[in-house]
């Protein structure tokens, strides 16, 4: 790392290296605390975790619902698919529902569809319905993460969020680690439909903590304006809107979409197939195969939590944005191409699952810290709108993989070599997208461009 990539100009900077940057200098100070922050955060990291079950059930119930419903790898991975399809268009509906509805009310809405969507299935199973009650799950799915993104960082200053998108993107491995074992156990002792009804006891359990405990942190723009007599959050409520071609067309946003839409493909391959894999490809058992469905998760949750606590340690000590959010997880994202790429070539089972553990870990570095630089792009009214386009161009990663994956191993010569062949395939896309990141994407550079400051 070279010092020119330390923030230059701040007061005292030639006297301290690690002075801050100008914008995060004025950064607004409003009183909260850490633990009032933390604990708002913690709902929205509760409700990100049954989103994560969600789409992890099908994974795991992927082989009964085949053998119930007589479908083959395609049509699973069709499943799968389609569910990215109304992800997507989802996703873009992120802007509006922050727009017309406040946080609370807006999650509360989405929460409540994912609880009883599904509900239908257990009543009448049918390949049809199966793919109606995904699609639809999948178009109430879409605007959340960027609302879920919003709503925690709502509580927590620009420079500070690497942690917390953290602790957001490490969801998805706690609903794998903690919850995947369980779902799992449930439907090999009660069947498919039991994991079903326990997802949806769970998200109104979600419900009722969110009720009673939600309030919006101070750092939105709408937040801002409701607070009188503070200065500094008078001039932070200012700062005017820009058009959303200034940011949507930016070398970073661009080049970032793309390689964070090809680490999406890889978590969707992961929730539709990895226990299929590890069962049928490798040979585990299923309870087997649903207990390690955790592994890749525990890799990617330890490595994305120490990444964003040490990334939001040098942000503070005035390391440019380039450095703690671009270079940091693009590196990750090269190395998980690198690993995934020799995955055919080995013929060991528990090697291989070595390897899409690490593989899968350093890939998800990419998501709190992306997501974080993609934040500092806007001003705080548009951060719904352009998180809510970015997700849903990350959520395009997940409308090929879960079926070409299928498709693959259908006319593989055997499972082991489709599943490990698809994941070479991303493997490949992914260390392109990573260089491609490395050359273009510049958050400072493109946050003055967007203000028209140069």
């Amino acid at each position: 790392m070279t010092t020119g990539e330390i923030v230059r100009g701040a007061p005292g900077a030639h006297e301290n290296p690690g002075a801050l940057a100008p914008e995060a200098s004025k950064t607004p100070d409003f009183g909260v605390t850490p633990g009032r922050a933390w604990g708002m955060t913690g709902l929205v990291i509760f409700l990100y975790v049954i989103n994560y079950a969600d789409k992890a059930v099908l994974g795991i119930i992927a082989q009964p619902l085949a053998r119930e419903f007589g479908m083959s790898s395609s049509q699973i991975g069709l499943v799968g698919s389609l569910f990215f399809v109304t992800f997507t268009v989802g996703g873009f509906l992120a802007g509006p529902l922050n727009k017309f509805l406040t946080l609370r009310w807006a999650l509360l809405g989405l929460g409540l569809i994912w609880s009883v969507v599904m509900l239908p299935l257990v009543f009448t199973g049918t390949f049809v319905l199966l793919v109606v009650c995904r699609m639809l799950l999948g178009l109430a799915e879409g605007p959340s993460s960027a609302l879920m993104h919003t709503a925690a960082y709502s509580w927590h200053p620009p420079a500070k969020r690497g942690l917390p998108g953290a602790f957001l993107a490490g969801s998805a491995s706690v609903a794998k680690i903690a919850l995947a074992p369980v779902l799992t156990l449930i439907t090999v002792q009660w069947g498919w439909r039991a994991a079903l009804i326990s997802l949806s006891i769970l998200g109104f359990v979600w419900m009722a903590f969110w009720l009673m405990g939600w309030k919006e942190g101070p750092y939105t723009s709408k937040a801002v304006k409701a607070i009188k007599g503070v200065g500094v959050a008078a001039d932070a409520s200012t700062e005017p809107s820009v058009p959303w071609r200034r940011i949507l067309l930016t070398r970073t946003f661009l080049s970032c979409a793309l390689m964070i839409a090809v680490v999406y493909a890889l978590t969707t391959v992961v929730l539709t197939w990895l226990p299929s894999y590890f069962e049928v490809g490798l040979g585990f058992s299923a309870l087997q195969a649903g207990s390690m469905f955790a592994l890749p998760s525990i890799v990617g949750l330890v490595l994305m939590v120490s990444s964003g606590a040490v990334t939001d340690r040098l942000s503070g000590k005035g390391y440019r944005s380039r450095v703690v959010r671009i270079i940091v997880p693009a590196v990750g994202v090269l190395i998980c191409g690198l690993v995934l790429v020799f995955l055919p070539s080995i013929g060991t089972p528990i090697l291989a699952v070595a390897v899409v553990s690490i593989g899968y870990g350093f890939g998800a570095i990419a998501f709190p810290l992306i997501n974080a630089a993609i934040s500092e792009l806007c001003p705080p009214q548009q951060t719904a709108g352009t998180m809510g386009v970015f997700l849903a161009l990350m959520a395009t990663g997940g409308l090929v993989a879960p079926y070409a994956t299928g498709v693959i191993v259908d006319n593989a010569a055997t499972a082991a070599q489709g599943y490990a062949t698809s994941f070479q395939i991303i493997g490949v896309l992914g260390a392109i997208a990573a260089v491609l990141v490395l050359f273009l994407a510049n958050p400072e550079r493109d946050r003055k461009l967007i203000r028209g400051q140069v």
